[in-house]
C-alpha cells in the first residue's frame, strides 16, 4: 500500500478552526507574511502554513470568518470536501499558485491534527524511521554580486553547503571563488518564473558558465530555448525542476527526463499529490530534495519532516529559520539537523 493510501483513512475530528498570522524580515531583503491554519479537536491543535506571497491575500483572509470544517472526517473525506470550498472566497488570489499554497496549509494542518489525535508521528504511523537531514543554505549574493555572505558563513562553519541563484551579472571572480569552495550543491537558474521579482532571462552565456564552473552541481529550473536546449539536454541527469512541479503530470510534461525533483509540498496543494509524486520519483529513478518558501512557522518543520523520511541525504533546501532571519545571531545550527525523538504529528 502506498503512503497516501495509508494516510487517507486516518481519522481526524475538527471542533474549531483558527488562524495566526506571521510577519518577519528575511535575509533576501523582503518582508515575509504567512498565515497558519490551526485546526483544533480533542484538546490538541494541528497546524499548517499558508505561504502565499502577496500580503494583500493574507489581509483579505484576515477579514473573513474561519472556513467551516467542523466534524469527523478521514483525511480523504476532508480533501474531497475541500474540492468544493473556495479558500479565497473573499478575494481571488493575485497568483493562481496561491490556491495550492492555501490548500496545502489546510490539508497539512488536518494531517498534523489527525496524527496528534492518534498520539503518533508521521514516521511512526508509516513505519519509517526519520534520519538526520542534510541541508544547504539558500542565499543571494547581493547587488552587485559578492561572495561576502558565503565567506561569512564558511568562516563559522567550513562544512556549510549552498544553493545559489546565478544571474547574468555574476562576474568571473564570483564563479572562480565559488568553485574553489567546493561547497555549491544547487544552482537555481529561475528560468521558469514569469512576472515575478526573481525572473532570470534564459541567457545561454550564463547557462554555459554555470554548467562549466560547477560540473557536479544540480542545476535547477533551467529554461529551454533554441539557444539553451543544446547545452541542457546532455546534462539532463543533473537537471532539477521546482517552479513548474505541482504533481506527476507536470513532471511527465517536462522537456527532458530530469535527474532531480525539488519537492516543495506547498506547490502541490494536496497530500495526495505530494505523496503520489514522491512515489513516482522513486519508481522512475528521479532523485529528490526538499525545498521551502521562506516558511515562518509549522510549514518549515513539515518540509523538514518529509525530508527526514524520504530524502534525508540530499542537498535539501530546508535550512533552519536562523539562516533566513537577518536578526539571528550565530552560532547557527549545523547540517545535518536531527529530528526530535519525541515529535508527534507533522513535527520534525
Amino acid at each position: 500500500m502506498d503512503v497516501y493510501e495509508r494516510l487517507a483513512d486516518l481519522a481526524v475530528t475538527i471542533e474549531s478552526v483558527g488562524r495566526r498570522r506571521y510577519t518577519a524580515a528575511t535575509t533576501s531583503g523582503f518582508e515575509r507574511t504567512t498565515t497558519e491554519f490551526r485546526l483544533e479537536g480533542d484538546g490538541v491543535i494541528g497546524r499548517g502554513e499558508d505561504v502565499t506571497y502577496e500580503t494583500a491575500d493574507h489581509d483579505a483572509l484576515a477579514g473573513t470568518d474561519p472556513v467551516d470544517l467542523e466534524g469527523e472526517w478521514t483525511i480523504a473525506e476532508l480533501s474531497a470536501a475541500l474540492d468544493e470550498i473556495d479558500l479565497f472566497a473573499a478575494k481571488s488570489p493575485e497568483q493562481q499558485a496561491s490556491r495550492n499554497y492555501r490548500r496545502w496549509a489546510v490539508e497539512s494542518a488536518a494531517l498534523d491534527l489527525g496524527l496528534r489525535q492518534a498520539d503518533t508521528s508521521l514516521g511512526a504511523f508509516l513505519g519509517i524511521e526519520p534520519d538526520p537531514v542534510r541541508f544547504v543554505v539558500s542565499t543571494r549574493l547581493g547587488d552587485p554580486p559578492t561572495t561576502d555572505r558565503v565567506r561569512e558563513l564558511r568562516e563559522r562553519d567550513p562544512d556549510v553547503e549552498f544553493k545559489l541563484d546565478p544571474t547574468p551579472d555574476w562576474p568571473e571572480s564570483v564563479f572562480v571563488e565559488l568553485r574553489e569552495t567546493d561547497a555549491v550543491r544547487v544552482l537555481d537558474l529561475k528560468g521558469w518564473y514569469e512576472g515575478t521579482d526573481v525572473d532570470v532571462p534564459a541567457d545561454p552565456e550564463l547557462y554555459r558558465d554555470v554548467l562549466a564552473a560547477f560540473p557536479t552541481a544540480i542545476v535547477e529550473d533551467a529554461a529551454f530555448t533554441p539557444e539553451t536546449t543544446p547545452l541542457l539536454e546532455p546534462q539532463a541527469d543533473r537537471l532539477a525542476f521546482d517552479y513548474p512541479i505541482d504533481g506527476v503530470d507536470s513532471l511527465q510534461s517536462l522537456p527532458v527526463d530530469p535527474g532531480w525533483c525539488n519537492v516543495k509540498p506547498s506547490r502541490f496543494g494536496t497530500l495526495e499529490s505530494v505523496f503520489e509524486t514522491i512515489a513516482y520519483c522513486r519508481s522512475e529513478g528521479i532523485a529528490m530534495y526538499g525545498g521551502g518558501q521562506f516558511e515562518l512557522a509549522s510549514g518549515r518543520t513539515a518540509i523538514q519532516t518529509l525530508a527526514a523520511l524520504f530524502y534525508p541525504d540530499a542537498p535539501n533546501d530546508v535550512a533552519p529559520r536562523a539562516y533566513n532571519d537577518p536578526d539571528a545571531s550565530p552560532p547557527y545550527p549545523r547540517s545535518p539537523v536531527r529530528p526530535d525523538a519525541d515529535a508527534v504529528g507533522f513535527e520534525f
